[in-house]
This record gives C-alpha cells, sequence and structure tokens, in this order.
C-alpha cells in the first residue's frame, strides 16, 4: 500500500472540504442544500496518521467529523461532471477537526474553528482512484473504540464527480489539492486523552495481467487528542460556547447531555407549552379568534385525513412541486431531489406541507417517503394533491391530509422543485415555521407572532362556550345566552370566581 508521507503534504495548496453532503448528516442538522458550499482549511492543518492534536487551552468542544479525502492527481479547470473523476489520483481517510468554541468569530469561514494545527489528519494509506467506484466507497470512525460513523457514498447529496466539476468552474484544482467531502451522522465532540479513527474501504479491481476484485482499504487513520497548555492571546477571539454550540458539536441535545428544557422550543418558536394549549382547544374556535385579528384566509381547504380523530400541531416544512417540464424533470426529477430532500430532513414533530396545485392526477406521495417521515418524526404530512399506494399509507400512524389518491408518479404532473420556501396549499399561503393546527373541523396555518396570545383567547373562549352548552342542557334560551349578555356574563364570571377560589 502506497501512504500518505510528508510529500503528500507539502503537495497539498489548498484544502476544500464541503459542508454538508451526507443525507444523514443533513437530516441530523435540519437543512437539505440544494448546491454544495466550501470553505478553506489551511495546508498547514494537514497532519499524518498517528500526530496528536491539540485541544487549545480554553476550548471545550473539539469536533470530528470523519471523511472520505480525494487527492487531486491532474489539473482540473472548468471539467464536466463525466470527466471530473479522472482527475482524482487518491482517495484516503481525513478527519475534520474543529473547535465550535470560536465559530462565533469567523461568521462563516470556519478559519478559527477549523484551520488550527493538526486540524485535518490524512491518511494513512492511499486508494488509487481509478481502481474503485466513487459511489461505493465506505467511511467509517471510531471513538475510543467505540464505531460512532458508518456510512457509504452511494446516496451522497453531491457525488465526488460534481463537487470536482463544480469547484473546476471558478478555480483550478492542482495537483496535490486535497478535497475533504463531507461527514455523515454521528460526528462528536472529543477530550484530552481520547484516540480517534477514520477508515475509508472500498471494493474495487486491481489492474494488469492478475486483474480481479479486492477489497482496498486506507488502514485507521489515527489521532489521538491532548490538551492545549497555552492560552489564547487577549488580543484576538477567545474560546466562548453555549448551549446551542453543545448540541451542535454532539449531535443533539441528549447527547450533549442537556436534555430537554422546561419550556424549550419542539421546533423553532413552538414550545411545548404552547404545543400543550394549541391542542387543548378545536380549530374552530382557533378560527373565530383568527377572524376576529382580520384573518380569513387561514385554512387548507379541500383535503381528506387518513387520522380524522386525531388533533395535530406542528411547525411546517415546506415542498413545492411546479407542473412537469420533461427537460427539467431530467435534471431536477430523479435522484435526491427536492421531495427525498425534504422528506429525509423533516424533525420531529414537524409537519410537511406541500403545494401541488390542487392537481388530482398524480401522486405527490406514496408509501415508502411516507414511512420515512414518520420514522424521523414528523407529526403530519399535508398536500393539495394526489397520494399514490393510499391502503399503505393510510395504515401508517402519522395523519396525512391529501386531496384524493392516485396511482401515478411525480413524473406525470409534477417535478419537486424546492424546499423550505413560501407556498400555497390548499388555497392559502404557508411559510416555513408557521404553526399548523389540524383536527376533524379542518387546517389551519397560525402565524408564529400571535400563537400565543391566541391560544390564550382560543382557551378562555372553550371555557366560555362549555358554560353556555351547561346552561342549554339545563333548558335556558339560547337568547341572551349565546352570546352572553351583561346578565350571563355576569352569572358566568361569578361562577370562574368561585372555581378559582376552591
Amino acid at each position: 500500500m502506497i501512504q500518505v508521507d510528508g510529500g503528500t503534504l507539502a503537495a497539498a495548496r489548498k484544502v476544500i472540504a464541503v459542508h454538508i453532503n451526507y443525507p444523514s448528516r443533513a437530516a441530523q442538522r435540519g437543512r437539505t442544500p440544494a448546491q454544495p458550499s466550501y470553505f478553506l482549511k489551511p495546508s498547514s492543518s494537514l497532519a499524518l496518521s498517528d500526530s496528536t492534536v491539540e485541544r487549545p487551552a480554553g476550548c471545550e468542544l473539539l469536533g470530528y467529523e470523519g471523511e472520505v479525502a480525494l487527492i487531486i492527481g491532474k489539473p482540473a479547470r472548468r471539467v464536466g461532471v463525466e470527466d471530473a473523476w479522472s482527475h482524482v489520483e487518491w482517495v484516503t481517510a481525513s478527519n475534520d477537526l474543529g473547535v465550535y468554541d470560536l465559530r462565533y468569530a469567523d461568521k462563516g469561514s470556519n478559519l478559527r474553528s477549523k484551520g488550527g494545527d493538526g486540524f485535518t489528519p490524512v491518511g494513512p494509506g492511499l486508494i488509487a482512484a481509478d481502481a474503485v467506484d466513487p459511489a461505493e466507497l465506505r467511511i467509517r470512525t471510531w471513538h475510543n473504540g467505540e464505531l460512532v460513523q458508518d456510512d457509504t457514498t452511494k446516496d451522497l447529496l453531491f457525488p465526488f464527480a460534481r463537487l470536482v466539476a463544480d469547484l473546476s468552474q471558478l478555480l483550478t484544482l492542482e495537483e496535490g489539492d486535497i478535497i475533504l467531502t463531507g461527514t455523515p451522522a454521528g460526528a462528536s465532540v472529543a477530550r484530552p486523552g481520547d484516540v480517534l479513527e477514520v477508515e475509508v474501504s472500498a471494493t474495487g479491481s486491481t489492474r494488469g495481467h492478475e486483474a480481479g476484485v479486492v477489497e482496498f482499504t486506507t488502514g485507521r487513520l489515527v489521532t489521538p487528542v491532548e490538551e492545549g497548555t497555552t492560552p489564547f492571546a487577549d488580543f484576538g477571539a477567545r474560546p466562548r460556547t453555549d448551549d446551542l454550540q453543545r448540541e451542535e458539536a454532539y449531535g443533539s441535545r441528549e447527547a450533549a447531555g442537556l436534555g430537554a428544557e422546561a419550556g424549550a422550543a419542539v421546533g423553532h418558536g413552538l414550545t411545548a407549552e404552547l404545543k400543550a394549549k394549541l391542542e387543548s382547544v378545536c380549530t374552530a374556535t382557533l378560527s373565530s379568534q383568527l377572524r376576529k385579528r382580520g384573518l380569513n384566509n387561514v385554512s387548507i381547504d379541500g383535503l381528506t385525513a387518513t387520522r380524522p380523530e386525531r388533533r395535530v400541531v406542528g411547525l411546517a416544512r415546506t415542498l413545492r412541486f411546479v407542473p412537469n417540464r420533461e427537460d427539467l424533470f431530467k435534471t431536477h426529477g430523479g435522484g435526491f431531489n427536492a421531495q427525498k430532500r425534504a422528506i429525509d430532513s423533516v424533525r420531529e414533530g414537524e409537519i410537511l406541507v406541500m403545494e401541488a396545485r390542487g392537481e388530482k392526477g398524480t401522486g405527490t406521495i406514496g408509501d415508502i417517503l411516507a414511512l420515512r417521515a414518520q420514522v424521523r418524526g414528523a407529526a403530519a404530512i399535508i398536500t393539495d394533491g394526489g397520494v399514490r399506494d393510499f391502503s399503505a399509507v393510510s395504515a401508517l400512524d402519522m395523519p396525512t391530509y391529501y386531496s384524493n389518491p392516485h396511482p401515478a408518479v411525480l413524473g406525470r404532473r409534477h417535478i419537486p422543485w424546492d424546499t423550505d420556501i413560501t407556498i400555497a396549499c390548499g388555497g392559502t399561503t404557508v411559510q416555513p415555521g408557521d404553526i399548523i393546527v389540524a383536527d376533524s373541523d379542518g387546517i389551519l396555518v397560525i402565524p408564529p407572532a400571535m400563537a400565543d396570545e391566541l391560544a390564550d383567547d382560543a382557551i378562555a373562549q372553550e371555557r366560555e362556550e362549555t358554560f353556555i352548552a351547561e346552561m342549554v342542557e339545563q333548558g335556558h334560551s339560547v337568547d341572551g345566552l349565546y352570546p352572553l349578555n351583561a346578565a350571563w356574563r355576569s352569572k358566568y364570571e361569578e361562577r370562574e370566581a368561585g372555581r378559582t377560589h376552591d
């Protein structure tokens, strides 16, 4: 096996890293990019296997990310996707290390947080790029001997050839340059005394007269972690962190040991307390409160529910379909398209809302993707288009709201176009982060800014209507009772005051 050595590191004039490229990582982060984005790491961050990395003094969160590294073998400038892989000479393992304590100071550049000496170990072995299929590589990471990352390159958001071709449109990739291709879910935080290991493996073919199938591996890239002793100078950015950075570094609040906060957001802007309030009132009441505030077009109309008995509350994630055009379907309909990205990144408690233009002549969701949304923890799916595999979708525990069953797939009438934008669904506008409340009466879209006040007023209205219903049951006329006149209101308030004192 050819080994990564000092010459390999010296030849790298550029180290380019991709932000998000694995579906599992995109789902964990809650965002799926439409195009790849990059950042630079200095060549001085490169290190060989068995080199110790220092967690800088005063820092808490040294994050690790096992990655497949590509080493350019011949210059690439404005190359196409079909030719791009031929410009890659070697594949190896890397660990994209960084300190979350300095992210605040980077403003997106990642220079301080990920540019430290030794923050890009690579190796130990090299795999010839022309001997393997770039879509059939396996990346694994061990933390103190425990396997924490294990994924393949089969379903990348952006295949390696696309990354090379994309980067070459603006800059020349030179011989020896290194591209870090993203990390899967499972990245976390290392402490002094820990040992990190990363390995890339593949099944490929040997060359020459003894050609045949063979297993390739880089071997394990070993990086021990030690504590830094030199403090930061007082004239520059100093380490600081908070629970948000801890959650990002560890991958979740639970992994960071933070637990669920009282009143913590169930998503962005929907606290557990607010969610409980909205679940306690019906959409008919909420609709009347919205109308009092001048909002008359906030219902998603014309849909049927697979679980009409459920009351569902969650934050909107959005997906837009556009009318099918065959040439555009070729570029946007296949692969890890917008529909799959939306499904694979929906988070627990969120509701995926789809704009299908009320087109009933094809499906917008089927059994496999609906199941994936349920496994991801989605509260519901809402589409103003058709549902295919209807029996299987309707059997799921997760409710789906739909126009009609239909057997056809996307390419008949739709192209999945984009996600997390303002859309129209069932006759109303839905924005990402809007609060959706659905029950047997219908589906409402609630602007988050007014949700707290709306919920409190709806609860008060339902208490009042419960009193009215009790009086009607006792034989009283609705005249003056519904709505309450002054006399009846006085009686109602007396009863409420008595309950308060009990």
